[in-house]
């Protein structure tokens, strides 16, 4: 039976409906992926509206469920008779949209305070789903060491882990696989291309994936060979290291990120390199690869029991150089896990 969320967050949203279509959120309510629909709750139960793309598949996935699954029959208002308000997640919503309820004599309460609040935490079966999509992304990236070669592009590495973590059973990304070589490395979100892989080259991979709809993110730094050109490099990394395993370390629940951000950011302080690191410690991590909560050095997101974020410092020096180092964490029980494992010390091939 597929595990659904729409009571918890039309009690949490208090409003007479709630009218959900956004896919991310729909997923949520539904754990289902589907590309269209809207999932109406009200106090008599909750309806998937759908097409017929999607009606086979979806009455199978949640029968049984609190969900029922209707075809979709437009106008959007012939869903909405009778009501006087509904809930809708105002940051997430088209103008256009927004301005159509508003038109039919509909109160507009906002869902989304619902949706973050439900989100933030993470119940067991979203914690083994984000366990398997890290353990196929760790798996993936193992399997792809070998078969790094010179001469292969940067999009060469990336459709090669690409189709290793779909291999191995993810239903798809998390994001655009990030593959930088070289000075490349040097730009946070480096757009992947055409370069090709020199013997000596650093390189630098970000990458994750969805597993039962939820993601995983990840990134390692490492070297193509030891042209000996690289002992400042080697200095960095092991900070940059450093940085990252003394959050795990030292992240307890009751924090606010701005202060596990300045676990890493004054480390890296103490040693030249802050003014490096150009970007926060991490973001949560769920059905989508960004959410709350935020690990910043302005974040007030207290941190608690259930959340799944990243710990990922990293520096970059402007034409030369970048070193991040970035796994997908939980806070359980009062202390930080690990959700991806590979090897994090400096990498050789």
């Amino acid at each position: 039976m597929a595990h659904t969320n729409a009571q918890k967050i039309f009690k949490s949203a208090g409003a007479q409906a709630v009218l959900t279509e956004q896919p991310d959120l729909r997923k949520y309510i539904t754990g289902i992926e589907t590309s269209f629909g809207y999932v109406l709750t009200t106090e008599k139960g909750t309806v998937f509206y759908t097409d017929s793309r999607y009606l086979e598949a979806a009455s199978a996935a949640l029968k049984g469920s609190d969900i029922t699954v209707k075809q979709f029959v437009p106008p959007l208002e012939n869903i909405l008779k009778n009501l006087k308000e509904v809930a809708i997640p105002l940051s997430q919503t088209y103008y256009p949209q927004y301005e159509r309820l508003k038109e039919a004599g509909l109160k507009i309460i906002d869902s989304a305070n619902a949706f973050q609040n439900a989100m933030i935490i993470k119940q067991d079966y979203e914690l083994d789903y984000i366990r398997q999509a890290c353990k196929i992304a760790d798996d993936a990236f193992t399997a792809l060491l070998p078969r790094i070669k010179e001469g292969m592009s940067e999009n060469d590495l990336a459709a090669e882990l690409e189709y290793l973590m779909r291999k191995f059973g993810a239903s798809g990304t998390s994001f655009s696989t990030i593959a930088a070589f070289g000075k490349n490395s040097s730009v946070p979100h480096h757009e992947t291309g055409t370069d090709k892989l020199r013997f000596g080259d650093i390189i630098l991979v970000d990458f994750g994936c969805k597993f039962g709809g939820y993601c995983s993110d990840c990134t390692r730094t490492f070297l193509f060979g030891d042209d000996k050109k690289h002992e400042e490099f080697k200095k960095t990394y092991q900070s940059v290291l450093n940085a990252h395993m003394l959050v795990k370390e030292k992240t307890v629940c009751g924090m606010t990120g701005a202060q596990s951000d300045a676990i890493a950011r004054d480390y890296l302080k103490e040693r030249g390199l802050d003014k490096f690191f150009t970007h926060s410690l991490g973001h949560g991590i769920g059905v989508n690869v960004h959410e709350l909560p935020m690990i910043s050095p302005k974040s007030a997101d207290v941190l608690k029991n259930g959340m799944v974020f990243s710990d990922e410092p990293g520096v970059y020096f402007e034409g030369n150089y970048g070193i991040r180092i970035e796994d997908t964490i939980a806070l359980l029980n009062g202390k930080i896990e690990s959700l991806t494992n590979t090897d994090k010390n400096l990498l050789i091939l």
